[in-house]
């Protein structure tokens, strides 16, 4: 026997709402902490009227929460690495007798395990950038479709 699922009776009204704030965390790009801001102000106005834009406005803030936290987590691993590999190889007669500074004969060999984690929060952080982008173009298109859509590894910091 087969089983469908029920029809989602959201208006298109509220389906447009609920994609317009996936969508308005892209705002990132043009304005900075653009990707709270809209989520938020659009969520607050119709979270007490739809059901369906308050999941995911939810959601979408969540998700940026979450992403803002991983973000904060990479870059206290590899800024302080990189700041360290900087001091350890910079020359200090230049420092102190203001000459120009050449960083020579870098340990490549005695700072590798350093430099391949910091590398790898910088990949990782950049993989995050990619994988958000196309996150919030997919829960965009779910949500237009009606679906009730959860974004992975999101921390539920507004329940």
């Amino acid at each position: 026997m087969e089983t469908t699922t029920p029809l989602i009776m959201e208006t298109t009204s509220e389906r447009n709402t609920a994609t317009f704030t996936h969508l308005s965390t892209l705002s990132q790009y043009i304005i900075p902490f653009g990707n709270y801001i809209f989520p938020i102000l659009i969520w607050t106005s119709y979270k007490d009227k739809s059901e369906f834009v308050n999941h995911h406005g939810k959601q979408a803030l969540n998700f940026q929460l979450s992403l803002l936290l991983y973000t904060l987590i990479l870059a206290l691993i590899a800024i302080p690495i990189f700041v360290i590999l900087f001091f350890q190889n910079l020359p200090m007669e230049a420092v102190f007798n203001d000459e120009d500074f050449v960083i020579r004969n870098f340990n490549f060999e005695g700072n590798i395990g350093l430099l391949t984690i910091g590398i790898t929060a910088v990949v990782l952080f950049g993989l995050l950038k990619v994988v958000e982008f196309f996150l919030v173009i997919y829960a965009s298109i779910k949500t237009s479709n009606g679906e009730y859509y959860k974004y992975p590894l999101t921390i539920p910091f507004i329940k």
